[in-house]
């Protein structure tokens, strides 16, 4: 099969993380291969990719935007690619590309008994290398023609629901896990920000799970506000610091740098994950209220004062758990409108174009459709 294979490279790495937005597509450590399929074990299944998303988490790994203290949970070289719809045997299914204990081997730990096997506790060891489906050297991921999953990772996808929506699974459990730790009522007003494709998918889950209040969005360029507006914001801001104005925070300039400010938002969801949008998070959030961090940053700086001097609370999310999937999935049907996000796709030998075209800002939401010649 023909795939995308990453290959780890520390000067490489530190080279991107140096150059940052400068760093030449070209020189990302990818390869076009021809590899041999891996065999499926018994109680898993081949699955023909039908769409691959490249996910935030995806550049960040590409671009050395994430930490260096995760890789032990990461095996490498790797065929990335965890936002997969594809097809079994004529049946489309979106992947649950999680690996935890019954797929490793072991009895359930901890995590896996309470269902929460995204945080399950024997994702280095076991029958196969550290990671999950996209990042793990054996189960090559959605950048490829083909790959296994164990068939309770498979989750059927019903006719009518077309491939762009569907390949939006897996962020969309995310996005419903994070909600689910950060918010067991709804606040009054909510600001997210950043507008990329998960910062789209929150304001579109928001609304389908019934938040009627106030809700911001804050967006650097006109197609990412013009889609906050039609998945459901109320209003769309050019910058953090006009959304905090609008609900009345007031500004304190500081001695040296940035500015202070007191109220803010009931809640704030940070879904760029940059240095600068977090700051800008915390200090827009007012104080008692609660931040969620959606936006999967790596080595940040960052000023911590907000969560001790306004007493702000700060919960991250990182992947969605089994019922996380189950309630993602109850919502696709009502989703109508959300593959819109999806603006461009490539063939796998395109992948240079595919990521300049995310990278220039020019798309929602870049897909590879390993069909493609």
């Amino acid at each position: 099969m023909k795939a995308l294979r990453y290959y780890t490279s520390v000067p490489r790495y530190l080279l991107a993380g140096r150059l940052g937005k400068r760093y030449p597509v070209p020189w990302l450590p990818l390869k076009l291969e021809e590899l041999q399929p891996p065999e499926p074990p018994p109680g898993w299944r081949r699955v023909a990719v039908r769409l691959a998303g490249i996910c935030g988490s995806d550049l960040a790994l590409l671009f050395g935007n994430n930490s260096p203290r995760l890789s032990p949970f990461f095996s490498f070289p790797a065929v990335l690619g965890h936002e997969v719809v594809g097809e079994v045997e004529g049946v489309r299914v979106a992947i649950n590309p999680l690996i935890a204990c019954r797929e490793r081997g072991f009895a359930p730990c901890p995590a896996c008994q309470r269902g929460e096997d995204n945080a399950c506790l024997n994702l280095t060891r076991g029958a196969f290398a550290p990671g999950f489906i996209g990042y793990c050297r054996d189960l090559p991921g959605g950048w490829g023609e083909t790959l296994i999953a164990h068939q309770d990772r498979l989750i059927p996808i019903a006719n009518g629901i077309p491939d762009e929506r569907a390949v939006l699974l897996e962020p969309l459990a995310v996005v419903r896990r994070g909600l689910r730790l950060a918010f067991p009522g709804w606040p009054h007003n909510l600001l997210v920000i950043g507008m990329g494709s998960i910062g789209l998918l929150t304001i579109k889950v928001l609304r389908l799970l019934g938040f009627a209040g106030e809700l911001h969005a804050v967006a650097r360029y006109p197609a990412q506000a013009a889609m906050a507006r039609q998945l459901g914001a109320s209003q769309v801001h050019g910058a953090t610091a006009e959304a905090a104005g609008v609900v009345g925070a007031s500004r304190h300039p500081a001695l040296i740098g940035p500015p202070a400010w007191r109220g803010g938002f009931e809640a704030v969801i940070d879904a760029a994950g940059s240095s600068a949008s977090l700051d800008e998070a915390a200090w827009a959030t007012r104080e008692g209220g609660t931040l969620l961090l959606l936006g999967a940053p790596g080595n940040l700086r960052h000023d911590f004062s907000p969560y001790w001097f306004r007493e702000v609370r700060l919960v991250g999310s990182f992947a969605g758990a089994p019922q996380d999937f189950s309630e993602a999935t109850a919502l696709l049907p009502d989703a109508k409108g959300l593959e819109a996000i999806v603006t461009h796709r490539f063939a796998l030998s395109a992948w240079p174009q595919a990521l300049g075209t995310l990278r220039s800002r020019r798309a929602l939401k870049v897909v590879f459709d390993p069909r493609l010649s």
